[in-house]
């Protein structure tokens, strides 16, 4: 007789089908039969009806449950996976399978079988390709926790560049609900993604442009290339500098205490203050774009994307003695040159590590950086 095997303590609990036994109680079958088995036909029908069934719910898409039904499916689920049986899940609708997922990885948990479940979560969700990842776009704090929780490399590390990215505006919702060492990887490719941004503003800040003579231009030795230098920095303070708010507060401030001196004033003569109008606010000051679709402006392709032909032939404008058309071609040219530079310097935060397909949102891309990088011993579990 061999010894039962059994499980030991870092093994994988799972449950094996294994072919029946000859009886029940140990003994063999007869060898021979003198008399055909009186058939039963209602166990027979109602193993017909069991299969069919089966079958059904095999080949069509999960239909929507009450809750009682949901938790029995989710553990029908989780036993299917455990006797090495395909999980009856949603393979048409991604927000579906997403809610399904989750509540088999949160039962999961519960039984501490995440290993085992895991892994077809993962599979199932991969077979949604494309679909998947334009999912994760949409909900990248969502996905980052059932990546987590499925121990899945590919999920996880396209939710966490989105977070990164787009940090922290998901903040809200992973404090208090992640696990700290998710939680400290996502500060550490925040603080790495704000390196590489400060190394390519300081290498943009120090563009220039030179002469002939190899000489930086200045307004003494090439006025319009000093010119096209100018413009093109103050493009990029403008573009890449937050807002400054005293002065919108200030102004505010000062029309609010010039409408009270006002209406004190006007308290004595009511039919004169009854047909002026309150002074209108402040138009707010237009935002400047994201960082990452100004970053994406400089590293595109296409010289007419930023300071386009008609924004430099106003900016010429401005001074009439020096516009021609020969000054407006090397005008041009000069600028041409920087932005030929400032692609170059951009590089860096221009690579895209996601498995989603950027060309599909247009040359301003998802307007955030999609350059971080986990490597596979970065990931916060132990294999």
């Amino acid at each position: 007789m061999q010894p039962k095997q059994r499980w030991k303590d870092d093994a994988t609990p799972m449950l094996v089908r294994q072919d029946e036994p000859a009886s029940l109680f140990g003994g063999g079958l007869p060898s021979s039969r003198t008399q055909p088995p009186v058939s039963n036909e209602g166990f027979f029908r109602s193993m017909t009806n069991f299969s069919a069934l089966n079958l059904n719910e095999r080949t069509q898409a999960s239909a929507p449950a009450e809750s009682g039904d949901e938790v029995l499916k989710d553990h029908d689920n989780l036993f299917r996976i455990m006797y090495n049986y395909a999980p009856i899940l949603d393979s048409i609708n991604i927000a579906t399978a997403y809610t399904e997922c989750k509540a088999l990885l949160h039962l999961a948990d519960m039984y501490d079988a995440l290993e085992i479940v895991g892994s077809r979560v993962d599979h199932h969700l991969l077979r949604f390709g494309a679909r998947l990842f334009k999912q994760i776009a949409k909900y990248p704090p969502s996905y980052l926790k059932l990546g987590y929780l499925a121990r899945s490399c590919t999920l996880f590390t396209e939710a966490l560049i989105h977070v990164v990215g787009q940090w922290p505006l998901a903040a809200p919702q992973l404090r208090g609900q992640m696990e700290v060492v998710v939680m400290d990887l996502i500060e550490d490719k925040v603080d790495e993604l704000h390196e590489q941004q400060e190394k390519v503003e300081f290498k943009l800040w120090r563009l220039t442009l030179t002469t002939s003579r190899g000489e930086r231009v200045t307004p003494a030795n090439d006025y319009l290339a000093w010119l096209a230098m100018s413009m093109f920095r103050q493009w990029v303070a403008e573009n890449t500098t937050p807002p400054v708010a005293s002065a919108t507060k200030d102004s505010t401030r000062h029309g609010a205490s010039a409408t009270a001196r006002s209406n004190s004033r006007s308290s004595s003569s009511n039919h004169i203050a009854s047909q002026r109008a309150p002074p209108p606010p402040p138009p707010p000051a237009p935002s400047p774009p994201s960082q990452g679709k100004v970053y994406r402006l400089l590293g595109s392709s296409d010289a007419q994307a930023y300071l386009n032909h008609d924004e430099l032939k106003r900016f010429l404008k401005l001074q009439p003695e020096l516009y021609t058309r020969d000054n407006l071609r090397r005008f041009e040219r000069r600028m041409d040159e920087i932005k030929n530079q400032a692609r170059e310097v951009v590089k860096p935060l221009m690579r895209n590590f996601l498995e989603l397909d950027l060309s599909t949102f247009g040359s301003a891309g998802l307007g955030y950086l999609t350059c971080v990088r986990l490597e596979q011993s970065e990931l916060p579990w132990d294999d």
